[in-house]
């Protein structure tokens, strides 16, 4: 096999093969479609191997292309490692940070953290994308971010990782509880109610990826089944909104419950909560890059 002329098709390669699609691969890596198949087409001609069969329903990998994937991925990682290296070695952390955001800037403690980061380390250039919790895990599998904020339960934190196929390195930033809101005038109605109790009410429900869902799974199963969904919101600020406007129930953070009750009257349950907690997360194997490194020992620091 001779040189490859290209990193690119590699990384083409790899983000196919983790999408899925092509389609999906181009939106990814912000390129034309056509511009991934001329990649995949290259690099396929360079191998001497077909990376991927086409079915009815799109791309699959082909055995070739599963047998070499994961020397692709090792390919990239050593790429990156060495621009890194050479980086480092000028004397300054430099690069592109993507992280992944969620709730609000003020929870998360956003404006310390990259405050700190451009005072320490001016050469790292932040670009952030905002979305729910199971959205940063899915960001990170498919390389659209480098690490993210991430809420869950404090048992998710198990020693093998949050996810099995791809090892998650994470970090515990701060413990919280949620709470049961419920709106003006249903105080009576769920101050003294249980999980049973408070599922035969109304309940405003979220999408499975989450954090809302996933905790609720452990106490109902399958939670749009078990539970009265009247309506369906992805933002806590529509979520509190809806609690406001009289709709139905939802879980909040018990800072933002406590200033919901004060501020608006709103019900409150006290004899259940969820505990959980606020994570910074990133894949194992990248956990150790300089950019990383730094970023982990300052959000440590910084809580």
């Amino acid at each position: 096999m001779d040189r490859f002329s290209n990193i690119n098709s590699i990384l083409a390669f790899v983000t196919v093969a983790r999408e899925g699609s092509v389609s999906r691969a181009a939106e990814a890596l912000n390129l034309t479609q056509p511009a991934i198949s001329h990649q995949i087409k290259r690099l396929a001609e360079e191998t001497g191997i077909t990376l991927f069969n086409r079915t009815p329903t799109g791309l699959q990998i082909s055995h070739d292309g599963s047998a070499v994937l994961s020397e692709a991925e090792r390919v990239l990682d050593a790429m990156s490692d060495f621009q890194r290296s050479a980086r480092q070695r000028s004397g300054r952390i430099s690069g592109k940070l993507r992280i992944g955001t969620i709730v609000d800037p003020e929870f998360i403690r956003l404006g310390r953290v990259l405050a700190r980061l451009r005072t320490e380390h001016p050469d790292i250039e932040t670009e952030l994308t905002h979305g729910v919790s199971g959205d940063i895990m899915a960001w990170l599998k498919r390389g659209q971010i480098d690490a993210g904020f991430y809420l869950c339960g404090p048992d998710d934190l198990a020693p093998m990782g949050l996810d099995r196929e791809e090892p998650i390195h994470a970090i515990k930033l701060a413990d919280f509880t949620y709470r049961v809101i419920g709106p003006v005038g249903w105080q009576k109605q769920i101050e003294n109610a249980d999980w049973s109790e408070l599922a035969k009410l109304p309940w405003i429900g979220t999408p499975e990826r989450s954090v809302h869902y996933r905790l609720l799974s452990k106490i109902y199963t399958n939670p749009a089944d078990r539970l009265g969904v009247v309506a369906r919101v992805d933002q806590e600020a529509s979520m509190l909104e809806m609690v406001r406007s009289g709709i139905g129930l939802s879980l909040c953070r018990d800072s933002i419950a406590l200033h919901q009750k004060q501020s608006f009257g709103l019900a409150v349950c006290n004899v259940v909560s969820v505990p959980a907690c606020l994570c910074f997360v990133t894949l194992d194997r990248r956990k150790d890059s300089p950019i990383l490194s730094e970023v982990f020992s300052l959000l440590q620091s910084s809580w």
